[in-house]
């Protein structure tokens, strides 16, 4: 992944919590997400743009820093920044008013032939869902380094972006580097009209295949005086408010449902005013979700509303683009000297359950651009209160476990953050599947700094709910034992639980220490990594890039497979 060289700490502790800015991800590249959103839908929207296919590639490169090194192979090379290219230093300088484009704020077409000219470092244009910019300025900016940025030049540069940094706000990050729109070729136009000339008929008629099962989800409606209530048919079995999101916003109603990797949405405006608040009712046997909303009027109504952009659609997750929404700061607590505990409140109008194992995307305005980070939520605590009967429901409320890095660019914003204040949250997102604990019996879990954060509900959902678990065990990697995330509940819950083990090994201790020191190392695995006669293992890695790349070869070492290992990757 790219990283914002200017907020990384020493190159050889690998361990320091820099999750933040291991996750930076192309930040250059970032902002212009949401500026591009309005923009194609504003005077420039387009359909059926003909886009550029780029022949197929391994991107990022075999050796990149984006990259976790397969077994045997040296991890990332880090690309330096030279002073004042720091992701502050790109924000001031679009906001100089220089020409970055080189068309004096004219906005053109380009063709395909036009965009393969502009292919050097000097000269260097690419393509991102349709629109086209000059990124020769931001070369020397980009935390990836020349190379990574020089594949997308003169092409299509969509399917290179995306699968690496998909969630990246790039339209506000470039906007300054806008060149145009691709142009239509008119061979795709042709394409797209529908003949009416009947078909020739073949002239061996090909074997009557079975119609393909229709897996695509339905919905109905009925109403009462009260109430105006959406039923949703998944056809799919096992499926619980968990897989629902809501968003009611100023008259709209926004219905996701996900369905393990594919994305039903319903999106309307209603046709007339409702409450702010949600109820969700399920039958998991026969996958029927119900969603009820409160009506403002007894009226009678005719239809629930007029249907918006990508209602009743359904797609690939990844495909559906991130949809967020505002949340306000309810509160912020310590957790240790440079890490805190946020806990943010969704609109009375949302309801979205955070799956185990996934992250969101936190947005906030920073000197007038949008600055984009993957974050995953925990709970309010490491585990619940054995004597408290409530069951928790956290579908109105995200925590997420903060480190603040004085010299980052979205954290001491965060950190200067009042109660109250708005900041933008995304829909889940991650490739962690539940599925993957399934029938585990012995769950290792290697993390280090903030990468703590996803290990921390796996202990809690691990403890209470895997009845097959016979083990779960942590090792913690840090610097100092002040920088240990939630030392006392992990404590106590050692002293308490006879299926949790942990160990805590640091890398700058005191003379005090008396725990392992170090870094992670194959001779620390070998007592830790078990894999007893007839038992299930899995094991998970998440820290910075370095840490997860080493400790993915380490574990492999142990006679561990591809299947029995997860790397969180932000």
């Amino acid at each position: 992944m790219f990283r914002q060289r200017t907020e990384e700490p020493d190159i050889d502790e690998e361990y320091d919590d820099d999750i933040e800015r291991g996750r930076t991800c192309f930040y250059i590249l970032s902002i212009i997400s949401d500026f591009m959103t309005g923009f194609l839908r504003s005077s420039l929207c387009f359909r059926g743009v003909g886009m550029l296919n780029v022949p197929a590639q391994s991107f990022p490169t075999m050796g990149s820093q984006q990259r976790v090194a397969p077994p045997g192979q040296a991890g990332r090379n880090k690309v330096a920044l030279k002073p004042g290219h720091s992701l502050m230093d790109w924000i001031r300088l679009t906001k100089s008013g220089r020409d970055f484009t080189g068309l004096k704020g004219r906005i053109i077409e380009v063709t395909e032939e036009e965009l393969m000219k502009h292919n050097t470092k000097d000269d260097c244009w690419t393509c991102i869902r349709g629109m086209v910019y000059n990124v020769s300025a931001y070369m020397d900016f980009h935390p990836g380094g020349e190379e990574e940025l020089m594949r997308a030049a003169g092409v299509d540069g969509t399917d290179l972006f995306d699968q690496v940094h998909r969630w990246v706000n790039y339209e506000s990050m470039l906007k300054e580097c806008l060149i145009g729109r691709m142009a239509v070729k008119a061979s795709t136009i042709i394409k797209g009209v529908t003949s009416l000339s009947p078909s020739p008929v073949p002239l061996e008629q090909p074997a009557a295949a079975a119609p393909p099962k229709d897996t695509r989800p339905r919905y109905d409606w009925f109403q009462t005086d009260t109430t105006v209530n959406v039923v949703v048919y998944t056809k799919r079995k096992n499926t619980g408010s968990g897989c629902v999101i809501t968003d009611i916003v100023d008259g709209t109603l926004r219905l996701e449902i996900v369905l393990g990797k594919m994305s039903y949405l319903l999106h309307w405006q209603l046709s007339h005013e409702v409450e702010e608040r949600i109820g969700i009712q399920t039958t998991s046997s026969v996958g029927k979700i119900q969603v009820l909303l409160w009506k403002k009027e007894k009226l009678n109504w005719s239809k629930v509303g007029k249907q918006l952009d990508s209602h009743h659609s359904f797609l690939r997750q990844k495909d559906r683009g991130f949809h967020y929404r505002r949340c306000v700061l309810l509160s912020k607590a310590e957790v240790t000297h440079d890490t805190k505990l946020f806990c943010l409140q969704l609109p009375a109008g949302s309801h979205m359950h955070v799956p185990v194992g996934k992250h969101v995307y936190l947005k906030a305005l920073v000197q007038g651009s949008d600055v984009v980070k993957p974050y995953t939520p925990v709970e309010s605590t490491l585990m619940p209160c054995m004597q408290s009967t409530e069951k928790e429901d956290n579908s109105s409320r995200l925590f997420l476990m903060i480190k603040i890095y004085p010299e980052g660019v979205l954290t001491p914003h965060l950190n200067c953050l009042q109660i109250g204040d708005p900041v933008f949250i995304s829909n889940p997102d991650g490739l962690f599947s539940l599925r993957q604990l399934y029938d585990v019996t012995h769950l290792f879990l290697l993390a280090a700094g903030t990468g703590f954060t996803p290990m921390a509900r796996l202990i809690r959902l691990a403890l209470k709910e895997l009845k097959m678990l016979r083990k779960t065990k942590l090792m913690f990697f840090n610097r100092r034992e002040v920088d240990v995330l939630w030392r006392s509940e992990l404590d106590q819950l050692f002293a308490e639980e006879e299926r949790f083990e942990m160990e805590n090994v640091l890398s700058e201790p005191s003379d005090l220490w008396s725990g392992r020191r170090g870094h992670i190392e194959e001779s620390m695995l070998l007592n830790f990594l078990e894999q007893p006669e007839g038992s299930k293992c899995l094991v998970c890695v998440c820290g910075p890039v370095a840490f997860t790349e080493l400790a993915v070869r380490l574990v492999k070492n142990q006679g561990f497979s591809n299947d029995q290992i997860h790397a969180f990757q932000g």
